[in-house]
């Protein structure tokens, strides 16, 4: 009796592993595919907060909570319009109705000068771009060295 009764544990510790190991792997792949997505970091745009070749895990549902949840200063990965097999990682700078102006590496939204601590002098391009209304339903994003 005793080896009957070891043996039908073993089995059933077997089953108990095998039903934990498919759950985890179950919640990896809707973490990864529904809340979690990694990304590489490809350019050099958003240095010293992101460097090239980086690899960064995003949060997909953050911004499906509700209407209006991006906001300035937020660094947002999207697809390149022009092909959409290459995604972007930039911080937004102008929402939907912002007036933005940029006068060498001086960013102006709405008329009033926008602090940008996370950009050092070093890494600026000297960009500037005349005053531009964002359209609605769009976001103007730039990466850190403030160009596109």
């Amino acid at each position: 009796m005793d080896d009957q009764s070891a043996t039908e544990r073993g089995f059933f510790s077997g089953i108990a592993w095998l039903r934990d190991l498919a759950l985890s792997v179950v919640f990896a792949i809707v973490l990864i595919v529904f809340l979690y997505q990694p990304v590489k970091v490809e350019g050099t745009s958003m240095m010293p907060a992101l460097n090239d070749q980086e690899r960064i895990f995003i949060n997909k549902f953050t911004y499906r909570l509700g209407p209006n949840s991006v906001v300035r200063g937020d660094t947002v990965v999207f697809l390149y319009p022009l092909d959409p097999t290459k995604s972007y990682i930039k911080r937004v700078i102008g929402v939907p109705g912002d007036h933005v102006e940029i006068t060498d590496v001086k960013v102006y939204v709405n008329k009033m000068p926008v602090d940008v601590p996370y950009v050092p002098d070093e890494y600026r391009d000297h960009l500037s771009m005349s005053d531009t209304t964002v359209p609605m339903d769009y976001y103007l994003v730039l990466g850190d060295h403030l160009s596109s």
